[in-house]
C-alpha cells in the first residue's frame, strides 16, 4: 500500500462534521480546518491558485471560474469553481472578495478530492469505512438521468465531460447555470443539489 492512499484513507477518515457551516440549504467545510488537517497528514502538501492569462479568475461569457490545484504526496488534482453568489447562482460582475470567497471553496474541494471532507459532496453525513477498510459506495447519493428533450429555449446540451464543469450528466446546459429558467430542474432535478456546487 502506497503512502497516498494510506494519506487518502486517513484524510477520508477524519469526522468534518462539527466543522461544516450551513449557509441557506449548502454545506460548506471550512476552509482554515481543511489546511490545518491537510498539513497535519502531509506537512510538504501545497496547493496553486490557477492563473488565466495572469488573473486569478477565468471570465467566460457564462460567467467566472477560478481553479485551485492540490498537491499531496507527489499527486496533484484540481477543481474548477464557478463564482456564485450567496443563492450558488454566477456572479456575472464579481467583486474581489466574491473571486477569494470562491478560490476557497475550490481549494476545501480540491482538498476533498484527496479524502478530506469528500462525504459532504456525495451527501453523506458522516465518514464511514465498511469492514474491508474501503471507502463507501455511494447510494442513491447521484443517480442516472435520462437525457431530456431540447429545453426549447435554445440552450445547448451538457454532454459529460466537456464544458466548464467537466463529468456531468449528460443534460440542458442549464442546469449548470441556474439563473436561466427553462423548466429543467422542475422535470430533472438540480445538478447543483446533486453536486452542491
Amino acid at each position: 500500500m502506497t503512502d497516498q492512499s494510506n494519506t487518502f484513507r486517513s484524510l477520508f477518515q477524519i469526522d468534518v462534521a462539527k466543522y461544516v457551516e450551513m449557509k441557506g440549504q449548502f454545506s460548506y467545510l471550512s476552509w482554515p480546518f481543511a489546511v490545518a488537517q491537510l498539513r497535519l497528514a502531509d506537512p510538504n502538501a501545497f496547493w496553486e491558485v490557477r492563473r488565466f492569462d495572469g488573473l486569478p479568475y477565468l471570465n467566460t461569457e457564462l460567467g467566472y471560474f477560478v481553479e485551485v490545484a492540490v498537491t499531496v504526496q507527489g499527486v496533484t488534482l484540481s477543481q474548477i469553481h464557478p463564482v456564485l453568489d450567496h443563492k450558488n447562482r454566477p456572479i456575472m460582475a464579481p467583486s474581489p472578495f466574491d473571486i477569494n470567497t470562491s478560490i476557497q471553496r475550490s481549494l476545501v474541494k480540491a482538498i476533498a478530492l484527496h479524502g478530506l471532507g469528500l462525504n459532504i459532496y456525495a451527501g453523506e453525513d458522516l465518514p464511514d469505512l465498511n469492514a474491508g477498510g474501503e471507502p463507501p459506495t455511494p447510494t442513491g447519493a447521484v443517480e442516472p438521468v435520462a437525457k431530456p428533450e431540447a429545453c426549447g429555449q435554445g440552450h445547448e446540451s451538457a454532454q459529460a465531460g466537456t464544458g466548464p464543469v467537466r463529468g456531468l450528466a449528460d443534460g440542458c446546459a442549464v442546469a449548470l447555470y441556474p439563473e436561466a429558467d427553462c423548466g429543467y430542474e422542475q422535470q430533472y432535478g438540480s445538478a447543483a443539489g446533486i453536486f452542491r456546487i
